[in-house]
């Protein structure tokens, strides 16, 4: 069991916590039992490491059988060395090391896909991990990342995709207007969601089309150029006093129109 929280191995496991040493390395951290079930479903193959606390264990009675099916060693740790290694204030007794597995914008864009979301400097975990967790949620076929936004592996964003992370296709670090060229290559549509677009409910049968949805910062939106490579631009309306939707809410809703449209199709 290991037992020191300061030990080297244990340093070496919390330096993932930052972009750098992930960056280095190839791998992230993950946490909680939600995480790592999913990992263990979906990408096992990924998995370097796992430690848990006993009690965690006896808890999450599933996890443990997951991992012993992949032919995982769980190694058993104390609660002071997971939360040595935990993110989280309240770590939930179990944290497990992964290899990165990015796609590549190339293939995205080779299977065909009817939706997805690309992100341009998103900058908030929280805003980048909804995101993705809505377009699995909605059926998308892929999110893609520009280099302007914050690392999917972030701790945080791991986290907030609640194990969706392992679900799609995830394209990483990619040139915006190269993803364009690949959406358009692919016979998607691009469409910009900014507040300075045309009127969404008036254009909703363009949604039934594959469909690539650009999103832009939380603070500043997209900038021009950014919108100018899009093929249309529309914005949601708001039928209430707000000033404005949080953009996971309104990357939620739009991703979700457009499975409602695509599905309604056929």
């Amino acid at each position: 069991m290991l037992e020191n929280p300061r030990s080297h191995r244990v340093r070496a496991v919390a330096k993932l916590h930052k972009r750098s040493a992930r960056q280095e390395t190839g791998l992230f951290i993950l946490e909680g039992p939600q995480a790592a079930r999913e990992a263990l479903a979906y990408s096992p193959e990924t998995i370097v490491d796992m430690f848990a606390t006993p009690t965690a264990m006896e808890r999450h009675g599933d996890v443990r059988a997951a991992a012993r099916d992949a032919g995982i060693e769980i190694e058993y740790a104390t609660e002071s060395v997971i939360g040595a290694l935990a993110d989280t204030v309240t770590p939930q007794g179990i944290v497990a090391v992964a290899r990165q597995a990015p796609t590549s914008l190339r293939d995205v864009f080779a299977a065909s896909p009817r939706l997805v979301a690309i992100c341009e400097e998103v900058r908030d975990p929280g805003n980048l991990g909804t995101i993705i967790r809505a377009a699995d949620a909605a059926g998308a076929d892929a999110v893609v990342l520009t280099g302007r936004t914050v690392d999917p592996y972030n701790p945080k964003v791991v986290r907030a995709t609640t194990g969706s992370l392992f679900h799609l296709p995830v394209a990483v670090g990619v040139d915006l207007a190269t993803a364009v060229d690949r959406a358009h290559a692919a016979g998607v549509r691009v469409i910009a969601a900014d507040v300075g677009g045309g009127d969404f409910l008036a254009s909703r049968h363009l949604l039934a089309e594959p469909t690539a949805w650009l999103f832009g910062n939380e603070a500043r939106g997209l900038e021009d150029s950014a919108i100018a490579l899009a093929d249309t631009t529309l914005r949601l309306p708001i039928f209430g006093r707000a000033e404005s939707l949080n953009l996971a809410t309104a990357a939620s809703v739009c991703l979700y129109e457009t499975a409602f449209a695509q599905r309604a199709a056929g």
